[in-house]
């Protein structure tokens, strides 16, 4: 009776797994087929290098050398899902942004959110603006200046407009929209042939 038991058992392993695998292939292959992203392929800035973008993160770093000495690095990953949107991105893009000038050891670091809202692009919401005595200073208690909602509309502006001077304008935003996005889904479907060769194995 033990033995009946136990090979019943494996025989019901057996078929759940198969079921499971049929599942996780099918859901591959909508993946696969879907590609959702593709119409909105955006090609990198060609002023930006990116210098990180490991097949496990979540982030990529990206970094800028003007001629004048200057350096801008944007770090970036998929933040919180926006609920209220209902275009291909459906979640934002958190982004550091740090410029540091030459002769100068402190860095100014802009914290900021971006999504898709509009048929003219990406929009970026500077969050916070702060100073760091150098790029790897930071710690939990720096002061991150006032809460930019509370500044006056025109310094909010100008403070947009000096990014985009940078280099940091829709063109950068929307491809770090598209490309994170589009990162998410290629390890979304790694993920799910791996757990498919995993539960497939005998």
């Amino acid at each position: 009776m033990t033995r009946a038991t136990a090979l019943l058992r494996k025989c019901q392993e057996v078929v759940e797994d198969r079921q499971l695998v049929k599942v996780l292939q099918s859901e591959i292959a909508h993946e696969l087929s879907s590609d959702r992203f593709k119409k909105y392929a955006f090609s990198p800035p060609v002023d930006f290098v990116m210098e990180w973008d490991g097949p496990q993160s979540q982030d990529v770093f990206m970094r800028r050398k003007c001629e004048t000495g200057e350096e801008i690095a944007v770090s970036a990953m998929l933040g919180p899902e926006i609920l209220e949107t209902e275009g291909a991105f459906p979640r934002e893009v958190s982004m550091k942004v740090s410029l540091k000038k030459p002769g100068l050891a402190s860095v100014l670091q802009l914290d900021c959110g971006v999504c898709a809202k509009s048929a003219s692009g990406s929009e970026i919401d500077i969050r916070s603006v702060y100073f760091l005595h150098s790029p790897t200073a930071w710690c939990p208690s720096i002061y991150k200046g006032p809460s930019l909602k509370t500044l006056d509309p025109l310094l909010q502006e100008e403070l947009r407009g000096y990014l985009v001077s940078k280099g940091v304008g829709t063109y950068l935003t929307d491809y770090l929209l598209f490309y994170l996005h589009k990162k998410e889904q290629d390890q979304y479907v790694k993920w799910l042939q791996k757990l498919k060769s995993m539960v497939a194995r005998q």
